[in-house]
């Protein structure tokens, strides 16, 4: 039953962001809006829903295979896009770089510090 609930609270959130983009007409998916919102419920109430965290391990693990039709998709498509490499490259290599960093002050930021070990003698 966790598992339910945990799958119905996943979906609510996306029929959340659903019809916030349809409501302000924002120019991003659906399911980000969707799992920005649940982020925030999260931060609001200070902890994790046990039933969310019990549905998504699975779908975690899943992930590569969730965002392979847009990389397929690129093959077909990428000929319309050529004489836009600059940008696309810069956009690649900014957006790796701010990805690392943030992730790097995120996990400086909330990770423990870690211990020195005892010294041998």
């Amino acid at each position: 039953m966790s598992v339910l609930r945990g799958f119905l609270w996943l979906l609510g959130f996306l029929l959340l962001g659903q019809t916030g983009v349809e409501l302000l007409d924002l120019p991003m998916p659906s399911g980000v809006i969707g799992m920005l919102l649940l982020a925030l419920w999260f931060l609001y109430r200070g902890r994790m829903n046990d039933d969310i965290v019990h549905v998504s391990q699975p779908l975690i693990a899943m992930l590569a295979l969730l965002i392979m039709p847009g990389v397929v998709e690129i093959f077909f498509i990428a000929g319309r896009y050529a004489h836009q490499w600059p940008a696309i490259l810069i956009a690649l290599i900014v957006g790796t770089l701010l990805s690392v960093l943030s992730s790097l002050l995120l996990m400086r930021r909330y990770l423990p510090p870690a211990t020195e070990a005892p010294a041998h003698e």
